[in-house]
């Protein structure tokens, strides 16, 4: 463990991971705060088509309203149910983001950081919420645009994320690893290059000289 955080630590996309997840989980925080402690939405208690509970509505635009939905399930509502629901579905939330965490340590490329940051700080988002009130706050409500489900800026994160990490597997990724085989494949022929420089040097290839038979008279004068 404490060789992966030195190598994390060191590692600048593991740092852009942190601050990302950091900023969703205090922008998704802070609006559910401002949603439940700071607006007055109008009180219309009702249960919508997918048998969620609406406790306030307010029309804002064509497009776009404020919807207070209560979201035992996942992202848009989906698996609702009660109290082992809301355990193994923070539990899955937290071992997802530990799990991304654990492998931000090790990343290089810039788009898979910035989707493992999204990833984790929604997959904490909605496991704050789960832990302090049983369900999760969905608010953001484009229904007009014919997207029947309200969601929140946790959920948003974790799509991003997703995304994200999409476009980095099918486009950045391939690029990286042909970059590096072609850097590998440059390097073994540099390094055969400079051997076989070595070796001219060392073992020139220049034609034999004669050798020259000694002097008899010298030798004998001698």
């Amino acid at each position: 463990m404490s060789a992966w955080w030195q190598t994390a630590r060191a590692n600048p996309a593991f740092r852009l991971t942190v601050l990302l997840a950091i900023i969703t989980i205090a922008l998704d925080q802070a609006s559910k705060l401002w949603i439940l402690h700071g607006i007055k939405l109008p009180t219309n208690v009702d249960v919508n088509a997918n048998g969620r509970l609406v406790q306030g509505h307010m029309d804002l635009g064509p497009i776009f309203d404020l919807t207070y939905v209560e979201n035992t399930g996942v992202s848009f509502g989906l698996f609702a149910g009660g109290m082992v629901s809301r355990v193994l579905l923070t539990a899955l939330a937290l071992g997802v983001a530990i799990f991304i965490l654990h492998w931000a340590g090790s990343l290089t490329r810039r788009w898979a950081a910035i989707g493992a940051g999204f990833i984790v700080g929604g997959a904490i988002g909605n496991a704050i919420d789960r832990a302090s009130y049983g369900y999760v706050v969905d608010f953001l409500d484009f229904s007009a645009l014919y997207f029947p489900w309200r969601f929140n800026i946790a959920d948003t994160g974790v799509n991003l994320g997703v995304v994200c990490l999409a476009y980095d597997a099918f486009f950045v990724a391939p690029k990286s690893t042909a970059k590096g085989a072609e850097a590998e494949t440059t390097a073994h022929f540099t390094s055969d290059e400079a051997g076989e420089r070595v070796e001219e040097e060392t073992f020139p290839d220049e034609p034999s000289r004669p050798i020259r038979p000694e002097n008899k008279d010298s030798r004998s004068s001698e």
